[in-house]
């Protein structure tokens, strides 16, 4: 047995990177916080609450498979937090794969979450690896909704609304202007279709009376994690934030992006949209507050002869994927993972076990469900 500490947390020095770590105190699990610049990881973690009683270390590492695959030796499960992943991510996880670890991460990037599961999802199953790229609020939590609703047998159609509260951090926006260049898809007959970038519709949001504007999100992690789920036909999810006139300028911003930005070369529209995004969130986001930054997971379910609907009212969506990346990991240190290769935050763990954490910790509410059939 290694006597290394058993998690990497990779990219501390970032808003959710922060928050991986201390809820790796909170469950008393060993990690070493790594990033490209040792100083900002450390300044970020000696504001850690209640670091002190942490059993941990900081480390610099070269963003190359050869160095962090000798930073990986020895460890057991790897965190990722450096985004945009569809651009950093495939060193990340050739460096797992080589080590012998498990790979977690928080993309919101669709087009990711399928390169994943395309390129890697074998190899790391005939390991006994997991391989699972977006474990975070934004998407598990809907997922965990989802898998509520489906426990009621003869629904085959997922109608998936996602919103929260705030802003998000610097990474996030980055993320955000990056799946822009991507195509995007729903499920519909077990098919993925594309979505056009500037879809948009005004939804009703359970809980309140006012109505919002969502859009497709870049099409959302979901119907990757059911295409090849039985139970499941089609997948559709939009969502946001609640703030109206920011997703205003969301849906000004793609229409400009399919008019002035699709049409150039792809390196050509990956400057102009990284240049859009260093304008809008260039600091660290205020952390953040159970009164202000609250989410909502709305899932409607439906079968030829039955519906149901499941709500899941949270708060503090970074704190959710911290929690969820770091039982994660504190999970994977004691047995294998349900499914080995590539598998969503559910697949791997367990929704009912996934939502019994995020209560534990006062992350989200009771679900309420409604069922007819």
């Amino acid at each position: 047995m290694s006597d290394k500490r058993p998690v990497v947390v990779y990219g501390v020095s970032g808003y959710t990177g922060r928050l991986v770590c201390e809820y790796l105190r909170e469950y008393n699990v060993p990690f070493i916080a790594a990033g490209r610049d040792k100083a900002k990881v450390q300044a970020v973690v000696d504001k850690i609450p209640g670091i002190e009683t942490a059993d941990y270390e900081v480390v610099e590492v070269e963003h190359t498979v050869a160095a962090l695959t000798e930073l990986f030796k020895g460890a057991r499960v790897v965190s990722n937090m450096v985004g945009p992943f569809i651009k950093y991510g495939p060193e990340v996880v050739e460096a797992c794969l080589a080590a012998g670890c498990h790979y977690l991460d928080t993309t919101g990037e669709q087009d990711w979450v399928l390169k994943a599961q395309s390129s890697w999802g074998d190899a790391f199953a005939a390991k006994g690896l997991l391989l699972s790229p977006n474990l975070a609020q934004m998407y598990t939590t809907g997922e965990i909704a989802a898998n509520i609703c489906l426990e009621t047998p003869g629904l085959d159609t997922l109608d998936i609304l996602v919103f929260w509260k705030g802003l998000p951090t610097y990474a996030s926006t980055q993320t955000i202007f990056t799946i822009l260049k991507a195509d995007w898809y729903y499920l519909e007959q077990n098919k993925y279709l594309p979505w056009d970038v500037t879809a948009r519709a005004d939804v009703v949001v359970p809980g309140q009376h006012e109505t919002a504007i969502a859009v497709p999100w870049g099409g959302t992690a979901h119907p990757v994690w059911f295409k090849n789920d039985p139970r499941v036909a089609n997948c559709k999810v939009m969502g946001g934030v609640l703030a109206r006139p920011v997703m205003e300028g969301v849906v000004q911003t793609t229409q400009m992006v399919k008019e002035q930005i699709k049409p150039l070369p792809l390196a050509d529209q990956e400057k102009a949209l990284a240049d859009i995004a260093a304008t809008l969130q260039a600091t660290m986001p205020p952390r953040e507050n159970p009164r202000i930054n609250t989410s909502i997971d709305s899932v409607y379910a439906s079968g030829p002869l039955g519906r149901a609907h499941c709500v899941i009212h949270g708060n503090c969506n970074y704190k959710q994927t911290g929690m969820l990346q770091a039982y994660a990991a504190y999970s994977l240190l004691q047995k294998a993972p349900n499914r080995a290769g590539f598998a969503s935050g559910c697949q791997a763990f367990g929704h009912r076990e996934l939502l019994g954490q995020l209560r534990s910790f006062g992350l989200v509410m009771k679900p309420q469900l409604t069922v007819q059939d």
